[in-house]
């Protein structure tokens, strides 16, 4: 292959891709600015204190799966609030290494090479998110 035809279907995959990350960039924009994860925080906080999952993570969990950078944003400033060696703190980060950015993935992966059916891959990936938070929490409880 000559570099000036993979350059070309860079290009052409870029092109693909860029119609997804922006709507998906728009909507988490649209959902932190109109409020919706501080209401979904307050709405889960009386079913997550009595199971011991601290309201501060909510905000980290629901964003996750949506966006990186915005979740390591949320990260550092639950690291600034709560300090590094805060309990809150390690399941924080915990719950960054071990989730994944679900949406983003399939945005850019199944973007990129067409595919507009996702069938399983969202809920297994949800599920796998889901998975990832509750151990993380489970986890840090029982090490610290």
């Amino acid at each position: 292959m000559t570099s000036s035809w993979k350059g070309q279907e860079a290009f052409t995959v870029i092109l693909r891709i860029i119609p997804f990350l922006v709507t998906m960039l728009v909507a988490i924009g649209m959902f932190k600015g109109a409020g919706g994860i501080d209401l979904l925080t307050k709405l889960l906080s009386p079913i997550l204190t009595p199971l011991h999952f601290p309201t501060d993570l909510v905000p980290l969990a629901l964003m996750r799966p949506l966006s990186g950078s915005a979740t390591l944003a949320l990260l550092t400033d639950v690291v600034h609030r709560f300090g590094p060696d805060n309990i809150i703190s390690l399941m924080a980060a915990t719950i960054y290494g071990s989730t994944e950015t679900t949406f983003y993935v399939v945005a850019v992966y199944f973007g990129s090479v067409g595919i507009k059916q996702t069938r399983h891959a969202i809920p297994a990936g949800l599920l796998a998110d889901l998975t990832g938070v509750i151990a993380s929490v489970i986890i840090c409880r029982a090490v610290l």
